[in-house]
């Protein structure tokens, strides 16, 4: 016969352990969506949110996109929009065939500066460790490319990042047509080896180019082209795209941009920055 007292030590047994079930259950939910996350919009940092679907941070096709980021999309948070009107002017549809040859001098250190509808971003440029990659930024600038362009995807949960740099606002990086990737040409993968990146975590302040780049197949090397990401909190990404800068003046822009929260855009599977984030001009100068 079971007494009272131990019918009622057995309930209290088969409650708690129902409890560290429900708990561990919770927590195995927990690592599967963080990884996912993490995993997911690392890609998404990519020129085009290919990065989501394989691992990384990739520019690929709208199919891609779009799957990269419905599987994970983290929550949007709504705020008033912290930024002013863009300037007068239409993004830029040019593109050219080959890489611009080299111009600039690779002992020298480069800053870019950004002119956005949020405020001023300075980004000094290691020509040394990433020569392609500050010549092609020196050129894209010198020719209008990033102007009137806006960053298109903002992603604050997993990685924190704000990435920019494709004229279409799409991340695609593809031509109204349809017919040609932007810019036109492709640029390698520079500096993978950073200290600063290589045991992977990209510093706040971080500036690094996205590309096609896939984890899982190891396929989509060396195609980097003019859309780029900047860190504005530490965040866990493999060391696969290329470390060309350091925001010097401006961070403080990108925390108000962070602040206002992002919206998933079914159209082209980003999310999108609340904030109206357009580059008014890019300027490419010698120290």
């Amino acid at each position: 016969m079971v007494s009272s007292e131990q019918r009622r030590k057995q309930l209290a047994r088969e409650k708690y352990l129902r409890q560290q079930q429900r708990r561990a259950e919770a927590r195995r939910k927990g690592r599967i969506r963080n990884a996912s996350i993490a995993g997911g919009l690392a890609l998404v940092l990519a020129a085009g949110g290919a990065y989501a679907a394989a691992g990384g941070l990739a520019a690929g096709d709208k199919k891609a996109d779009k799957a990269s980021a419905e599987p994970s999309a983290p929550p949007t948070s709504k705020a008033p929009d912290p930024c002013e009107k863009p300037a007068k002017g239409e993004p830029s549809e040019k593109h050219w065939k080959k890489e611009p040859k080299m111009s600039i001098d690779t002992s020298a250190t480069y800053t870019m500066k950004l002119e956005t509808t949020c405020g001023d971003i300075e980004i000094e440029m290691d020509a040394a460790k990433t020569p392609r990659t500050v010549n092609s930024f020196e050129f894209l600038a010198g020719e209008g490319y990033l102007d009137h362009s806006p960053c298109h995807r903002l992603v604050n949960q997993g990685i924190y990042v704000l990435q920019c740099g494709d004229p279409t606002g799409t991340g695609t990086g593809m031509s109204e047509d349809g017919k040609v990737q932007q810019p036109g040409y492709s640029i390698p993968d520079e500096n993978l080896d950073d200290p600063k990146v290589k045991k992977g975590t990209y510093p706040a302040g971080t500036v690094a180019m996205a590309n096609r780049y896939n984890a899982q197949t190891k396929e989509g090397r060396d195609s980097g082209g003019s859309q780029f990401f900047l860190v504005y909190e530490d965040s866990q990404l493999p060391p696969d795209y290329t470390p060309f800068g350091t925001v010097t003046e401006g961070m403080d822009v990108l925390k108000k941009i962070a602040d206002a929260g992002m919206t998933p855009d079914p159209q082209t599977g980003n999310t999108k920055p609340n904030a109206t984030v357009v580059i008014d001009k890019a300027t490419v100068r010698k120290k």
